[in-house]
């Protein structure tokens, strides 16, 4: 029903859609189209690619051209997906080939995983000073999927700096790993919505 919270078991269920061979989206679960805050008429026939955030790491496309040519049937990878309402969740997506006749590939099965994030770990938002200029930079680096090695030569640091860094954020905002620190930063509105790059809301800096 309108307005009726969604069950926390429900939130983080697995959802599962299937894809034709252009990755775009011809059929999904309740719990897929949940993840995303839309219907199967409003996703359906769309590239997964624009439901994943931009930062979506480009051997995601490598592992969908293995599946394509034969040369593996499955993988994991964690990925940033896009809420209608403009959050952003982490989660694995797991992508199974469906093999056709000729063994030619006939669709392609993902499942979707949001973390099980406890809501009371999520930071809310604030106008809290919580980073350095110099975080500020690496955790919009981080939210644009650059690499240690590509933010250490951008910013004039070592890999361990930045890994300090990102360890640093990770604490602050009670995140596992990037992908959640990233998921966190835009729940919490550290990082602007609806513009490419993301930049850190200058409110947020010390």
């Amino acid at each position: 029903m309108p307005g009726q919270a969604v069950p926390a078991a429900s939130r983080h269920a697995t959802g599962m859609a299937t894809l034709a061979p252009d990755l775009h989206v011809v059929a999904g679960d309740e719990d897929f189209f949940r993840h995303f805050g839309a219907s199967s008429a409003e996703l359906c026939g769309r590239s997964l690619f624009d439901l994943l955030h931009p930062s979506a790491p480009s051997v995601l496309r490598e592992h969908f051209s293995r599946l394509h040519d034969g040369r593996r049937t499955r993988f994991t990878e964690r990925v940033l997906g896009y809420h209608s309402r403009g959050r952003v969740f982490s989660g694995k997506l797991t992508g199974t080939a469906i093999q056709g006749r000729s063994d030619r590939l006939a669709a392609i099965v993902v499942m979707v995983k949001p973390d099980d994030e406890r809501p009371e770990e999520e930071p809310t938002p604030t106008s809290q000073k919580l980073l350095s200029p110099l975080e500020a930079r690496i955790l919009e680096g981080v939210a644009t999927g650059a690499s240690t090695v590509q933010m250490a030569a951008k910013l004039y640091l070592s890999r361990q700096g930045v890994e300090y860094h990102v360890g640093s954020m990770l604490r602050k905002m009670k995140a596992p790993n990037r992908a959640a620190l990233v998921s966190r930063a835009y729940a919490a509105g550290v990082l602007t919505v609806g513009t490419w790059p993301a930049r850190v809301r200058p409110e947020f800096i010390k």
